[in-house]
């Protein structure tokens, strides 16, 4: 999708290894929300369900990572030596890490083995709000059925090689014992989170009957949406897209965007705090809010303006605004405005003649198009009346910034 870019990243499981995942964010505009998905039993991150509706996502305000389990895709380690206790910690230093570099994930979202995985994550992350299960099974050892004639021999080695959906892997008993046992209704009877369950009625690989499974088990906020005829993987055309779509909407009562505005503040009072990111900086006034950062290539997430972009934006709307009043003032036929800014530094002459060579000022180029049936006068003025604009004067008049501690 061209509004929304894909971001490759690493980060460490918590016995060490190095897990492979995408960060797939809107380009531009306000993130309403961090989201973390959990793939399906031997799928990756990779998967059609995983890149399709972690992109749709995106695509209407979403950050969302996803990643490959220990042993998969991507990421280090022994699928043998992994199993569903693994996945449950895989997923929390998934959080820890969006935690540390962006922000908290706010939506834990499972396909499959996935789902049953993130219900069992959740009670380790108090920052989640919501909670989306997708083709998942009630309880864990559901997935021993795949394994056919082969369980038997799994129970009595440390690692034997199997064969599931055509590919060979290899599982012991500890994989099949980490199955056995989880509390899952217990899980979901003290959740504490808004749940979304979601399942196809024909679903061959995981019944109808787990999404009943899951939802009475759980506890209010709870909501089950059908899925209609699509497949348990989702590759049916639209099925996918439809699933993210019902997120999205579903998840707008129980998330909040990530930057809020701060009704405590009084006009022309701007708060900027940081939001536990490298750079990522909260801003908000009395009833706005965004966010600002610095591009992934000086080590920020690209969530935002940088604060020069922000400089810009002042002037260029300031500029704007002012033209557009004038001319609304005085009838002045004008359509439209658009300035287009660039901050950079020169040498100054004053400093040539002193014989400095380390001396430069700032120098923004603005560019100012007037649309218009307009007379050479109209413009004559209009761009007269550009340099009176407030944030003009102030750039330009000496500034005296003034710093205090809060104590």
């Amino acid at each position: 999708m061209d509004n929304v870019t894909t971001e490759r990243l690493q980060f460490t499981g918590q016995k060490g290894q190095k897990l492979d995942g995408r960060l797939e964010k809107p380009i531009s505009g306000q993130i309403r929300a961090v989201a973390l998905f959990a793939h399906c039993f031997t799928c990756t991150k990779s998967s059609l369900a995983a890149k399709r509706i972690t992109a749709r996502l995106a695509a209407q305000g979403y950050a969302v990572l996803r990643f490959d389990f220990t042993g998969l895709g991507g990421s280090e380690g022994e699928f043998a030596n992994s199993g569903f206790k693994a996945n449950v910690e895989d997923l929390v230093a998934a959080a820890d890490y969006l935690k540390t570099t962006l922000l908290p994930p706010a939506l834990l979202i499972g396909h499959s083995l996935g789902g049953a995985a993130v219900i069992a994550a959740a009670e380790h992350l108090a920052d989640v709000k919501a909670v989306i299960t997708i083709g998942a099974p009630f309880q864990v050892d559901h997935i021993l059925h795949q394994f056919g004639d082969d369980l038997e021999r799994i129970k009595a080695s440390d690692a034997t090689e199997v064969t599931i959906g055509g590919r060979p892997f290899k599982v012991g008993h500890e994989f099949i014992a980490q199955t056995q046992g989880q509390p899952q209704a217990e899980r979901l009877k003290n959740l504490n989170k808004a749940l979304l369950v979601m399942h196809a009625p024909g679903d061959q690989i995981v019944g109808i009957d787990n999404a009943s499974q899951i939802f009475v088990a759980a506890k209010h906020p709870k909501s089950f949406v059908s899925l209609n005829e699509a497949d348990h993987l989702l590759t049916k055309e639209g099925a996918a897209n439809y699933a993210a779509d019902v997120i999205a909407t579903w998840s707008k009562a129980y998330v909040t965007p990530v930057v809020q505005a701060d009704a405590h503040l009084a006009a022309g009072v701007v708060s900027v705090e940081t939001t536990g990111g490298k750079f990522t900086q909260n801003i908000s006034t009395a009833s706005h809010h965004f966010l600002a950062d610095e591009p992934a290539s000086f080590g920020g997430r690209d969530l935002g303006p940088t604060p020069y972009d922000l400089v810009l934006a002042g002037l260029g709307a300031c500029t704007s605004m002012t033209i557009k009043m004038y001319a609304d003032r005085k009838k002045i036929p004008l359509d439209s405005v658009r300035v287009e800014l660039e901050h950079g530094r020169e040498h100054a002459t004053d400093c040539e003649e002193e014989g400095r060579a380390d001396c430069q000022i700032d120098v923004i180029d603005r560019t100012i198009e007037l649309r218009g049936q307009l007379s050479e006068d109209d413009q004559k003025k209009l761009m007269e009346i550009a340099d009176k604009c407030p944030v003009h004067r102030t750039l330009e008049n000496q500034i005296s910034v003034r710093t205090a501690v809060v104590e």
